[in-house]
């Protein structure tokens, strides 16, 4: 599947992307400006150094006894000068790039960043962590790099090429003509290769976020991997997909490669005309050796950045490949936007109600069907069901990572959709079966979801979650650093850690799926009753896997392929000997 998601596709919208690429240098506008004049300022004086050369050949080429030597030292020191001050502008205005370049792609990398934050669940349900994280990282990199050294460089290109033909047609126009002929050549050969080049470019992108996206993967189930001896067919699998990503480097720099190596051909087949042509004139007296001279510098400088632009175009088009992936996360749509009169959820009780709720991920299946339930303010709400049955999608939907296809929701009888969406989530505290720490002391991660907590407010909720003991065994207590994601400490303790933070967490309503899923029995039960003391007067919902947790809920929702099989108490539900009844024995067996 990675080698399918490679296959080489055109470039969407070449100039939009080059646009917006230019248009974050808009800050940076008079910077830029300051850099064209000092980068005007370098090639005038770097023009100017043929003309000194071919001065100083003419005064040496003056004949025995006529040589003026000092006249050749003076143009020989001025020609020094001259490449010296142009050198120092030129590492001055690299400087210069280089700064505005990493502010520029700083500032990239935080829209990128803000933008991820605005987008919906389901972009991240599509698409690899990985290939999102090569679109903020590799992307970006290669656009900064052609910010701080492409842009440059076809300035200077330009003033140098405009200069040089200035010069030469001053010297010679025959010669002149004879250097222009070689122009089209060199224009239509480079114009041929973008097209070329640019969709290979655009796929090693994509084959670079395919190969990020696989090793995060399973870099993240390494235990996994090792656990079931699968080492050797994700090394496989990996070579499969670095081989991928390497042909398309390869397929990409086949082509940018002999961009250079072409051009140069076409400019040394222009130096000869020129010397076959330049000795006819010379023997017939039309120019002079120093004025040839001169002409051949010229039009090796002129024919340099011809060269010089066909490099910086081959990096520009791996640049504008990597622009379409950042732009088109950027175009993403985001989270609907609240409602103009949206009104925040305030004062909540807890009463939620969902009525006639259907829901789908794709157009092409539905994964709830007509669902209504009632979950009276305070309440218990267990919702149970075989794998694939809806239980996580009932959740995402009272979270409003997803909107209903059909029906309503409610909170306090007020449909969650005319609510400020923030409000609605606040609403909630949650503990997931897939906990989440980041790098940070215990402390932090406690506290991560109420500003300005105190120590006594996280100890107390960290007592409640019974993990306090196995914090104070900690060389330093609640300031004991967790790795990245917690491979420090055990999943269990994670588990009783997010509890914690949901404890603190000073919400009026609570989800939990299945939150004590990774704890012993003992540690099950001492949470269940801390759970139970302080879910009081909070609406709760809880999808369990082992039924016998759920037992005093106040309700159950049994779900079927998407339908309300059951609902009731679990004495009800005993006595009823349906689905849930087998379900139940099924454990027990």
């Amino acid at each position: 599947m990675a080698a399918r998601d490679t296959v080489m596709k055109k470039p969407r919208d070449t100039r939009g992307a080059l646009r917006r690429m230019l248009s974050y240098l808009g800050p940076w506008k008079y910077v830029i400006l300051g850099v064209a004049v000092l980068s005007l300022c370098s090639n005038l004086l770097n023009l100017w150094g043929p003309s000194l050369a071919g001065s100083a050949i003419r005064e040496a080429a003056a004949g025995p006894g006529k040589v003026n030597f000092d006249s050749v030292l003076y143009y020989a020191r001025l020609m020094l000068l001259c490449y010296l001050g142009s050198a120092l502008l030129g590492f001055g205005i690299s400087i210069v790039m280089t700064v505005v370049s990493k502010r520029v792609a700083r500032g990239m990398r935080q829209d990128v960043f803000h933008k991820l934050m605005k987008l919906p669940v389901g972009y991240f349900d599509r698409h690899q962590a990985g290939d999102i994280i090569s679109r903020v990282s590799y992307d970006i990199d290669v656009i900064s790099t052609c910010m701080a050294t492409d842009i440059v460089q076809i300035l200077s290109s330009v003033i140098t090429v405009v200069g040089s033909l200035i010069m030469m047609v001053s010297i010679s126009l025959p010669l002149s003509v004879v250097t222009l002929v070689t122009v089209p050549v060199a224009v239509l050969y480079t114009v041929h290769m973008r097209r070329k080049t640019q969709p290979r470019y655009a796929r090693r992108s994509r084959s670079y976020g395919v190969m990020n996206g696989f090793v995060e993967e399973m870099l993240s189930g390494q235990k996994t991997i090792l656990a079931y001896a699968y080492e050797n067919r994700v090394d496989q699998r990996f070579g499969d997909i670095n081989q991928e990503a390497a042909d398309a480097f390869s397929d990409a720099e086949h082509y940018g490669v002999t961009l250079g190596p072409t051009m140069t051909a076409i400019n040394n087949l222009c130096l000869s005309l020129i010397g076959l042509l330049g000795g006819i004139l010379f023997l017939n007296g039309s120019i002079d050796l120093g004025r040839i001279s001169s002409f051949v510098l010229y039009s090796r400088k002129f024919a340099g950045p011809i060269n010089a632009i066909a490099e910086v175009f081959n990096e520009l088009f791996s640049a504008l490949a990597a622009a379409e992936r950042v732009f088109s996360l950027l175009d993403e749509a985001e989270e609907t936007a609240d409602l103009p009169d949206a009104r925040l959820l305030t004062r909540i009780r807890g009463d939620v109600s969902l009525e006639h709720v259907s829901f789908g991920y794709d157009a092409k299946s539905s994964v709830l069907h007509d669902l209504n339930l009632e979950a009276p303010a305070g309440k218990l709400i267990a919702i149970v069901g075989p794998t694939g049955a809806g239980k996580t999608t009932i959740i995402n939907l009272l979270m409003r990572f997803y909107d209903p296809d059909t029906g309503v929701i409610r909170i306090d009888g007020q449909e969650i959709r005319t609510a400020v969406r923030s409000s609605v989530r606040g609403a909630y505290a949650m503990v997931l079966q897939d906990t989440w720490v980041f790098h940070g002391t215990i402390f932090e991660n406690i506290a991560y979801g109420k500003e300005n907590a105190t120590i006594e407010e996280v100890v107390a909720a960290a007592k409640a979650a019974r993990i306090h003991p196995f914090i104070m065994r900690l060389p330093k207590g609640y300031d004991t650093m967790i790795s990245e994601d917690g491979g420090n400490i055990s999943k269990g303790q994670k588990q009783l850690l997010t509890i914690a933070r949901a404890m603190l967490y000073d919400a009026p309503m609570l989800i939990l799926d299945e939150a004590t899923s990774n704890v012993d029995t003992a540690t099950e039960r001492e949470i269940q009753k801390a759970m139970r003391e302080l879910m009081k007067d909070k609406t709760c919902f809880v999808i369990a896997h082992r039924l016998s947790t759920i037992e005093n809920a106040d309700q159950i929702l049994v779900l079927r392929n998407g339908d309300v099989a059951e609902q009731g108490t679990h004495r009800s539900l005993m006595e009823k000997r349906g689905f849930y009844y087998q379900l139940y024995a099924a454990q027990f067996e």
